[in-house]
């Protein structure tokens, strides 16, 4: 029986890995011992149970790492895996995403000479001005089994020089989840929860830096909130610190001023595929949420820069904005009028990415 690692320490990245143990069991009878190392990277202690709980996937280590710098994190995960890693001895580590996580227990394989696998290898945004896009270079240096979710993955890696036979265009386990919960998802009470009516509002996240960890990019915000909410009902779910940075740099009376605008906590991982399923449009500046949108077909604008996932654009139902107000409104209308563009699922994008993920590696580890 071949021993698996995975190391994961975000939410995001867990929903990513939900269905390597289930699928193991049902489709590859006593071939593959599975654990999960949960680093607690991005955790509330108080909010992980009830996670785990909701995507019944437990995890079967914890490194218990403290909130703290990224090189202080990185340095932490690094000594306590160690100790994990020959504790279990794994014949292959796998990582998502990239996270400081991700870079820290690719850094350990790569010490402790234990092959590593990539789920994601080869997206790229190439903009390094972003902690993830360097996360992302730096172990697809050492990863040993690219696991790729998109041609644009394929495409970056042959050009980085990485051995074709290695590459392995296999789909999007983030969606694996979705086909898996689909029924949960649903059946979820969030729209009557909020008083909320189906395809009568947007849907916001905003949560990168740049715009919610500073004065003048909440005041942005604040400007698109004002004239979204002329006609739009609006729905945010506000991760903490957006909403604390309102408060810090005085700008909470303004936000509570907007009519329109349902401000919410942290949603769980059900209740916001519900709500994704539910509105109109999304407006996003987040990564896996463009993917999401995608599989839904549902229209979603990303107000970033740049993406490291751009099937989401040319074959899915995203369209990447930056933050201008008017284009933004602009687009709005388009959707509003039924003359946005049309978008397909993209390859392999089924529900069954972790199943050629195993066949792939058992393929390896058995040679």
């Amino acid at each position: 029986m071949k021993r698996l690692l995975l190391v994961v320490g975000t939410r995001p990245n867990y929903i990513k890995i939900t269905q390597f143990k289930k699928v193991a069991e049902e489709k590859f009878k006593n071939q593959f011992d599975i654990k999960i190392v949960h680093t607690g990277q991005h955790f509330d202690k108080a909010m992980a149970d009830d996670f785990f709980k909701q995507l019944d996937i437990f995890p079967d280590f914890a490194l218990n790492i403290p909130q703290s710098t990224a090189n202080n994190q990185i340095g932490e995960i690094i000594i306590r895996l160690e100790e994990t890693v020959n504790d279990f001895r794994p014949d292959l580590i796998i990582v998502p995403g990239d996270v400081n996580s991700t870079l820290a227990a690719a850094i350990t394989a790569n010490k402790m000479n234990v092959p590593l696998a990539h789920l994601e290898s080869g997206l790229r945004s190439f903009d390094r001005s972003m902690p993830e896009e360097i996360n992302r270079l730096l172990v697809d240096e050492i990863t040993d089994h690219f696991f790729v979710t998109e041609q644009s993955g394929v495409d970056n890696l042959i050009k980085e020089g990485k051995p074709a036979e290695q590459i392995h265009f296999v789909g999007n386990t983030m969606i694996d989840t979705l086909v898996a919960f689909e029924d949960s998802i649903k059946s979820q009470s969030v729209l009557a929860e909020y008083q909320l009516k189906k395809d009568e509002f947007i849907l916001m996240t905003i949560h990168r830096p740049a715009t919610a960890d500073n004065k003048e990019g909440l005041i942005h915000l604040l400007g698109l909130l004002e004239k979204l909410i002329k006609k739009h009902q609006v729905v945010f779910p506000m991760h903490p610190r957006t909403l604390n940075n309102i408060s810090k740099f005085g700008l909470k009376a303004e936000f509570d001023d907007l009519k329109n605008l349902t401000i919410t906590g942290p949603l769980d991982y059900f209740s916001f595929q519900n709500l994704i399923h539910n509105c109109k449009m999304v407006l996003t500046d987040s990564g896996g949420i463009q993917e999401e949108t995608t599989f839904k077909l549902k229209p979603c604008l990303t107000l970033r820069p740049n993406t490291e996932r751009p099937s989401t654009i040319t074959e899915g139902s995203n369209t990447l904005l930056d933050f201008d107000i008017d284009k933004i409104l602009e687009h709005i209308e388009t959707i509003e009028s039924g003359t946005y563009k049309n978008s397909r699922v993209p390859k392999f994008w089924d529900g069954n990415a972790t199943e050629r993920i195993l066949e792939v590696i058992n393929s390896v580890i058995n040679k």
